[in-house]
C-alpha cells in the first residue's frame, strides 16, 4: 500500500466471494468522495478462502478505479491473523479495519477519519449499539463481550468491536505485539492512546452465511480470558480452598455422628461422591494449567503466525 495515503481500509476476506463487488462498491464511492482531502485505498486479506473470493479480489484489483492491494495467505490462519498480516502490510499514514460482509455501513469511514485527523485520536473504536440479526447472534454476542468486560476490560463495550482505526503510533504499537494466540480487542484497548467512540448499528448480512462458528467464539473465549485475565488461576485456587472446606465440614458431620449416635456415616455412596467431586476438580485444576501450558509452547516456538502466499500490490498508475 502506498506511503502516499492518508489512510487504508483492511479488509479480511473468508469466504466472501458474494459480498465482495457490492461492498466494493459502496466502499469506492466514500473514498471517491473524500478524495483529494484524505486519499484512501484498500487493502484486502485473502484468508485461504476456498470459493471464487480471490478471483473477485483479482478483478477488483484490475479495475484501477482507486488503490487497492491484495495479500493473499497460503491457507486460512484465522481472523485475527489476517488483520495482522493487514496491519503488517500497510504503509499509509492510518489504518480502519473493516469486515469484507458489508455488515458494517461505509459512512463509518469518514466519521472515524476526523475522528483521528481533526479531533487528534490515535485509536477510534466503533461499537455496536445494535444488531440488524437473529436474537441468538445477537444474545450470545452480548454474553460474551459481557464476561469480557466483567473479567478482562473493564472499558471493553458491552455490544463489543470488530471495526477500528489506528493512526502511526497506535499502529507501530500493535506490530510490536507478539502473542501468537491473540484477542484482537483486547490488543486496540490495551493500547492506550488518545481514545474515541463510535456507535453504530451492525447491518443484516446480505450475502452468504457466517463462518463465525460457536466452536470459534468459545475457542476465541478462551484465547480473551487466558491471555488477559488471571481468574482461571484463581477460580481453580478457590475450588481448591472450597472442596478443602467441604472436606473439613464432612469430617466433622461424621465425628459428630459417631459421638452423638454412635453411628458414623458408612457405605459406598458418600466414599464415591467424595472421589468423583475430588476427580473432578482435580481434572479441571490440570486442563486450567494445560491450557497456559500449551500457549506458553506455541509462543517459545515462535513459528510465524501467518504465511503470505502472493501480494498484489496497488497499480503503478494509482
Amino acid at each position: 500500500m502506498s506511503p502516499r495515503l492518508d489512510f487504508a481500509v483492511v479488509l479480511p476476506v473468508y469466504y466472501n466471494e458474494e459480498s465482495l463487488l457490492p461492498a466494493y462498491e459502496k466502499l469506492k464511492a466514500v473514498l471517491l468522495e473524500l478524495a483529494p482531502r484524505r486519499r484512501g485505498g484498500l487493502l484486502y486479506v485473502d484468508d485461504g478462502s476456498g470459493d471464487g473470493s480471490f478471483e473477485v479480489l483479482r478483478q477488483i484489483h484490475a479495475k484501477g478505479e482507486i488503490p487497492v492491494s491484495v495479500v493473499k495467505l497460503s491457507r486460512n490462519f484465522g481472523q485475527v491473523m489476517a488483520i495482522r498480516a493487514g496491519l503488517a502490510h500497510c504503509e499509509a499514514a492510518a489504518a480502519i479495519v473493516m469486515s469484507a460482509d458489508g455488515q458494517e455501513p461505509v459512512e463509518l469511514i469518514p466519521q472515524m477519519l476526523a475522528k483521528h485527523f481533526d479531533d487528534r485520536n490515535e485509536v477510534v473504536v466503533c461499537t455496536r449499539a445494535d444488531r440488524e440479526e437473529g436474537a441468538y447472534r445477537t444474545w450470545t454476542s452480548r454474553l460474551f463481550y459481557a464476561t469480557m468486560r466483567k473479567l478482562c476490560f473493564p472499558d471493553m463495550p458491552t455490544g463489543g468491536f470488530d471495526c477500528f482505526l489506528l493512526g502511526p503510533a497506535a499502529l507501530t504499537a500493535f506490530r510490536q505485539e507478539q502473542e501468537l494466540q491473540p484477542f484482537l480487542q483486547g490488543q486496540v484497548l490495551r493500547l492506550g492512546f488518545p481514545r474515541a467512540w463510535i456507535s453504530y448499528v451492525r447491518q443484516k448480512r446480505e450475502f452468504g452465511r457466517s463462518r463465525w462458528t460457536l466452536g470459534k467464539k468459545i475457542a476465541y473465549f478462551f484465547d480473551g480470558l487466558m491471555n488477559y485475565s488471571f481468574f482461571p488461576i484463581r477460580a481453580v485456587s478457590y475450588l481448591g480452598v472450597g472442596l478443602a472446606a467441604l472436606g473439613l465440614l464432612y469430617a466433622f458431620v461424621v465425628l459428630l455422628a459417631k459421638l452423638l449416635v454412635g453411628n458414623p456415616v458408612k457405605g459406598w455412596t458418600p466414599l464415591m461422591v467424595v472421589v468423583l467431586v475430588l476427580g473432578g476438580a482435580q481434572m479441571l485444576t490440570l486442563g486450567v494449567f494445560g491450557e497456559y501450558l500449551w500457549r506458553i509452547l506455541v509462543q517459545v516456538q515462535r513459528r510465524s503466525p501467518y504465511l503470505v502466499e502472493r501480494i498484489l500490490p496497488p497499480r503503478a498508475d494509482r
